[in-house]
């Protein structure tokens, strides 16, 4: 039981001007526990008179406003809190799963208001699944910090945009690149807020791989359907992953990689499309842009004389973005940051099994990985 003395003299809180006793009211807090005991603190807390503000609350050294739990248990949680769900930290400490959600959410509330101004030349945006039907959030990251900046409800161009112009966490005033994918909400937002928008956007190369993955993979599908109606003998058959692989990765000298080595070289169509796909993913590393743009200009020409229609498509798309593309040849950058930062979140949603609400998805995506202080200090 903690107690207090009435002689002394009490300020405001609000004004820190000295104010006349009012009373005191009783308050617990849960403490660490002692001896495997679940331990309280109970204190006889003043309320101030205040001329300006009325009857406060005195605030006390051992926790904060609103909360009743101390510093240091609050500071334990969050150390579990950092590898484990919050399931599992409410069984440990014996307190109720929204208890420790409000201790995260307090954590991160602090993190915020303590994080200084960023400053950033590189940064990228991209979306992740938050629930299925095609629910996502957006996602800003800070790459030269490799830490979310922030994350926005949906994947609208209004809402990017509106963030730009409202936001006060990070000053891109010296931005050089902006990485992303080829969604267009996403580059109007961006040119709407940014006077050189189409020098600094540059397209992932990733995203643009995956469409020409995609696009090989459209091909063996109707290839190989229309190699079975004939009812001859199937070269195609359990060899989808094999046209998709890297082939620089370490495990092609495997004799399955072999066979389909010459698989390759066999009059399909599959194996043209898979040639089309792997030059494309050479035109990244150019030094020069005059030949980068010549290399590239001379596949889309292969491309569009190719006769294969997914391949068609994905050419035209490159057309239309090419501008981003060349800016992303030319400053070196693309969203494996932001790809992996989507691999953590997922697996944070994972361990959480799933959010029902997106402030509390954005709570966890910013604990873990928004680089904040989340400690809690006492006061005097």
């Amino acid at each position: 039981m903690v107690g207090f003395k009435a002689t002394e003299p009490y300020l405001c809180p609000e004004c820190n001007k000295a104010g006349k006793l009012h009373d005191h009211r009783k308050r617990t807090w849960r403490h660490l526990d002692s001896c495997n005991h679940k331990t309280l603190i109970e204190a006889e807390i003043p309320r101030v008179k205040c001329q300006e503000h009325g009857i406060k609350q005195v605030p006390v050294s051992w926790a904060e406003k609103n909360t009743r739990f101390t510093l240091e248990f609050e500071s334990v949680v969050l150390l579990w809190l950092k590898e484990d769900p919050i399931s599992t930290v409410a069984d440990n400490f014996g307190i109720s799963w929204d208890e420790v959600d409000g201790i995260m959410t307090r954590a991160v509330t602090r993190g915020l208001k303590r994080r200084k101004i960023i400053k950033t030349k590189s940064f990228g945006i991209d979306e992740t699944s938050f629930q299925k039907r095609h629910e996502y959030v957006t996602v800003i990251l800070d790459k030269e910090n490799d830490i979310v900046i922030d994350v926005l409800d949906d994947r609208k161009a209004e809402t990017l945009r509106s963030w730009f112009k409202t936001q006060q966490s990070a000053d891109f005033k010296e931005v050089e690149s902006i990485s992303m994918d080829m969604w267009d909400p996403f580059i109007n937002a961006v040119k709407s807020n940014f006077e050189n928008a189409e020098k600094i956007i540059s397209f992932d190369r990733f995203h643009v791989a995956q469409y020409f993955g995609k696009a090989v993979d459209k091909v063996r599908s109707e290839e190989y359907r229309a190699i079975e109606i004939s009812k001859e003998f199937n070269p195609l058959t359990r060899s989808k992953y094999q046209w998709l692989k890297n082939s620089k990765r370490t495990d092609n000298r495997t004799a399955k990689r072999k066979e389909f080595l010459i698989l390759s070289r066999m009059n399909l169509k599959t194996a043209r499309a898979w040639r089309i796909k792997e030059v494309a993913s050479t035109l990244w590393d150019y030094s020069y842009m005059g030949i980068a743009e010549k290399q590239w200009k001379q596949l889309l020409f292969w491309i569009s004389h190719s006769r294969l229609k997914p391949m068609i498509t994905v050419g035209k798309m490159i057309r239309n973005y090419f501008w981003g593309i060349m800016n992303a040849i030319r400053l070196k950058v693309n969203n494996c940051m932001l790809e992996a930062k989507n691999a953590r979140i997922q697996k944070i949603k994972n361990i959480a099994c799933g959010f029902r609400n997106r402030i509390r998805f954005k709570n966890a995506i910013l604990f873990h990985l928004g680089g904040l202080d989340l400690m809690p200090i006492a006061t005097r």
